[in-house]
């Protein structure tokens, strides 16, 4: 097939409980790697996935339960067109459900070890009162200068994903991020909002974490790229495992490139496709691009994809 799809794969923030039943109870391959990943990581996920449960909202679980239903979602597409991205991009966490479309990581390798990545963010802001807050409205330089004074004060806070236009994600320590909501607000934000968060990502408290994620990253990823991935870290593509295992520990403490990432290609696909629940890039690319962007979060949003997907081949 000549057409050219960017995949695209969700971070952090797009969990609800719930998500991926209607794979589970419709598909026996998506049961089939739920009862895997249970099996390789002790996490009962299908309880995890479609119960009450609020270990969802705590990286080291929220993590793995993203990947999962995103490679789910991706292997049930995968088994239905025989279609190689043009390149992958994941949001944060989502450059490693990336990494399992393109065939460098296993799946049940790439969930225990997310699963481990989750731990080690935990663990290095354990003792710290930490979070991340949304800042709309204001462009990229106001929002760094205004970071910058404040570090200059004392105060640890970053912009750390760059979403869309006017839409940055900082991190920090949460009394500086409560302090830093009126100077936005005072410099023309329209909005400025702690997020439910519990670790401070891609931000240099984070620094502790990236070496025993690189030992792992070593161990698990393969030299096996059937199509680049987009790094968060330079907004530039990769394909060997050296790339990967030089990219991915900075990617902890390095900004989401995304929005820069989205800008860059574009011209280059045709079409996006996002797996995963929640469609969160498909809102964050409405500015962006005015490419088709299909969603496969369920069997319905599958099929549609399917349909749209040969629709735009066919011309």
């Amino acid at each position: 097939m000549s057409i050219k799809c960017a995949f695209l794969f969700p971070g952090q923030g797009s969990q609800a409980q719930g998500m991926g039943r209607d794979f589970f109870e419709q598909s026996e391959v998506a049961r089939e790697m739920i009862a895997e990943a249970t099996k390789r990581t002790g996490i009962d996920f299908e309880y995890l996935l479609f119960e009450e449960d609020n270990r969802l909202e705590k990286t080291e679980f929220t993590q793995p339960a993203i990947l999962l239903v995103s490679s789910i979602a991706h292997r049930l597409f995968e088994n239905e067109m025989a279609i190689r991205p043009y390149y992958a991009l994941g949001h944060s966490l989502g450059e490693f459900s990336a990494l399992v479309s393109v065939g460098a990581l296993d799946v049940i390798d790439a969930v225990a070890l997310v699963h481990l990545r989750g731990m080690l963010m935990a663990e290095a802001c354990e003792g710290q009162d930490v979070g991340m807050l949304v800042s709309l409205g204001l462009d990229d330089a106001k929002v760094e200068e205004l970071c910058a004074a404040q570090r200059e004060q004392g105060a640890k806070v970053w912009p750390v994903n760059y979403n869309s236009e006017g839409q940055i994600v900082i991190a920090g320590i949460k009394s500086d991020l409560v302090a830093l909501e009126p100077v936005l607000k005072e410099n023309k934000a329209k909005r400025a909002m702690l997020l439910n968060m519990s670790v401070a990502s891609h931000c240099p408290l984070l620094e502790s974490a990236t070496a025993p994620l690189g030992e792992k990253l070593e161990e698990m990823l393969r030299d096996e790229f059937i199509a680049p991935v987009i790094s968060n870290v330079t907004a530039e593509r990769y394909a060997t495992k050296a790339e990967a295992l030089e990219l991915l520990p900075k990617q902890l403490v390095s900004p989401v490139l995304y929005k820069q990432s989205i800008a860059k290609y574009d011209d280059e696909v045709d079409c996006y496709i996002e797996f995963g629940h929640g469609g969160v890039l498909k809102g964050l690319n409405k500015k962006a691009t005015s490419k088709p962007h299909f969603t496969v979060s369920d069997m319905a949003s599958l099929q549609a994809a399917i349909d749209g997907v040969n629709e735009l081949a066919r011309g």
